[in-house]
């Protein structure tokens, strides 16, 4: 059978699992379902595995090295996962729990979550009392401004904007390496750091929960070449990184539990194996032989694997797909020809067949259709459908507004990443039926953000997606469609190049809203406004299935790493069984 062939099988397979377990109850066509209707959210909210013992080797299988491990370039959801649980610690985190538990913020290196003055424009944090780094020095507060104006550093791209956006006194600041500082960053002592901003912002703290809020002494700066050996303020260190085929990491001696509420540190090791194809690290670990039997898988299960997952109880008892919360969108290059005509991107939205990237990502088990930008945690659990166009598009309508605009016939690129070469061809198919011709690029995982994000490399179109860091509006669309945000090079986010002076004027106006219910119902109109016109295409919402070996405990998908392990509490039933 040909690779397509197998594709359809597998997914016709996961919706007749689906539909079978619903019975006729109405769910809306596309619908990931929730609970005992679908087969892949059994395990919905559950911690697998039980207890960790401490002890031994916990393997990762990869198809993919790690975009950025340097805390100041880290915006990649399962990255950021990863490195701020195991590797270094920042001011503030996210609590180890499943659910909505997990999304509650936490002291990490400082004493509380910050305190807040000046009407909400100046944050104070104490760091606290005996955190070291991985050689036993203590952790400064000065580390932590140090490494926020690394942030800022023109080679240093792809890193949060946050620094950017909120601190006071930044124009034309390019960071440390030369010598500058900010003012804005003030650290009186060893232990205090005081944050200036230019406006209040009452979710300050929430922001401090990212990689550009964790230290780094200057005496470790290493410039783009600290990605491959950070120094560790986490309960790890490295003790070997070959890029993009084997990281080790091993026990941070200098990390005290005591200083730390979050992390447990079981394993005495982990080892991430990289460069593996996806369908090998599936079938490996359905199988859980041997050493598999202590691994977990770091990128999605294959679709086509759910076929040999879902049916069989024992293997679905180690599968984790919890909600991703964030929208998959095909982003349309504004900056250029054809996009930059307002009626060519309507027409790209009904000319999508949103259905079709369903099927290829595994069904409706694993995704949802997306009708609007914003994701459902952020609109009160449900999207808005503002176009109200059908799952499968509009080509007719699609071939009306591209006369319209004069353009019958095109021929536009489309860059993804290697694992949604599926999600690909069912968009390059969905596209041909309004005469729109695709020729699709496949780029590997682990410098797609880079060449996405280099504006002399940005394809026509580009197809990834956009979570919010912590649950508010405003860690959503001022980085998807604020012009202000776009770099020539670790362009983040805005990949739609999309620059509309009424919109940007309405992000500064919902930003000043004291009023968080205001401000939340602001974000969902402006979402609204922005579906009209079109700067990119919502496409799907989707789970994170993740499978575990069968001596892996401790195991659940984290609320805000979109679904991700959380790897501060996952270890080992039985390390004795562990190898590496």
């Amino acid at each position: 059978m040909t690779k397509r062939t197998q594709l359809a099988l597998a997914t016709a397979l996961v919706a007749a699992l689906v539909l079978g377990a619903s019975g006729c109850s109405g769910t809306k066509k596309g619908s990931a379902g929730a609970g005992a209707s679908n087969p892949a959210a059994a395990n919905d909210g559950k911690i697998l595995g039980g207890s960790p013992v401490k002890g031994g080797t916990l393997t990762v299988l990869s198809n993919q090295d790690f975009a950025h491990l340097d805390p100041a370039r880290n915006w990649v959801m399962p990255t950021m996962d990863f490195a701020t649980r195991l590797l270094y610690r920042t001011l503030v985190t996210f609590k180890a729990e499943p659910g909505k538990a997990g999304s509650e913020v936490v002291p990490d290196l400082a004493t509380d979550l910050g305190t807040p003055s000046n009407g909400g424009r100046t944050w104070t944090f104490t760091l606290k009392e005996g955190v070291k780094y991985e050689d036993g020095t203590p952790i400064r507060a000065q580390d932590v401004k140090y490494n926020v104006e690394r942030s800022f550093a023109p080679d240093l791209t792809g890193g949060p904007d946050y620094a950017a956006q909120y601190l006071a006194g930044t124009e034309g600041y390019k960071g440390p390496l030369q010598g500058q500082h900010l003012d804005s960053v003030k650290t009186p002592d060893d232990r205090t750091i005081v944050f200036e901003l230019k406006r209040p912002v009452a979710e300050f703290s929430a922001t401090a929960t990212l990689p550009t809020f964790s230290p780094v002494p200057q005496s470790q700066e290493k410039g783009t070449q600290y990605d491959a050996r950070p120094f560790s303020s986490g309960p790890y260190k490295i003790e070997s990184y070959d890029r993009d085929k084997k990281l080790v990491l091993v026990r941070n001696e200098h990390w005290d539990a005591k200083t730390d509420t979050v992390r447990k540190a079981y394993p005495d090791k982990f080892v991430v194996v990289m460069g593996l194809k996806g369908g090998q690290i599936d079938d490996r670990i359905i199988a859980g032989e041997g050493a598999d039997a202590s691994t977990v898988q770091y990128a999605d299960m294959r679709p086509e694997s759910a076929p040999k997952v879902l049916p069989k109880p024992d293997v679905k008892a180690r599968l984790i797909a919890e909600s991703k919360g964030c929208t998959e969108m095909l982003f349309l290059n504004n900056s250029r020809a054809p996009f930059d005509d307002p009626k060519v991107r309507e027409a790209m939205q009904y000319a999508v067949d949103k259905e079709a990237v369903v099927t290829a990502g595994g069904g409706p088990a694993l995704n949802e259709i997306a009708t609007a930008y914003l994701p459902p945690a952020l609109t009160g659990g449900k999207q808005a459908d503002t176009l109200k166009i059908a799952p499968a598009g509009d080509p007719a309508k699609a071939k009306e507004l591209l006369k319209a605009a004069g353009k019958e016939k095109l021929k536009v690129s489309l860059s993804v990443s290697t694992g949604d070469k599926g999600a690909a061809e069912a968009i390059q198919q969905g596209l041909s039926r309004a005469g729109i011709e695709v020729v699709i690029d496949t780029v590997d995982p682990g410098a797609y953000y880079d060449v996405i994000g280099d504006l002399a490399t940005t394809p026509d179109m580009t197809f990834t997606g956009w979570c919010p860091d912590y649950p508010s509006g405003s860690t959503w669309i001022p980085f998807v469609f604020d012009g202000r945000t776009i770099k020539d090079k670790g362009n983040q986010g805005n990949y739609s190049q999309f620059r509309d002076e009424a919109t940007m004027k309405r992000i500064d106006e919902i930003n000043n809203m004291a009023d968080a219910k205001q401000a939340n119902q602001a974000w969902i109109d402006l979402d609204a406004e922005l579906m009209k016109k079109s700067p990119s295409i919502p496409v799907l919402l989707e789970r994170k299935p993740l499978l575990v070996g069968p001596n892996i405990a401790g195991a659940f998908g984290h609320p805000v790493w979109t679904g991700g392990i959380d790897y501060a509490t996952v270890g080992l039933k039985d390390p004795s069984k562990s190898q590496g």
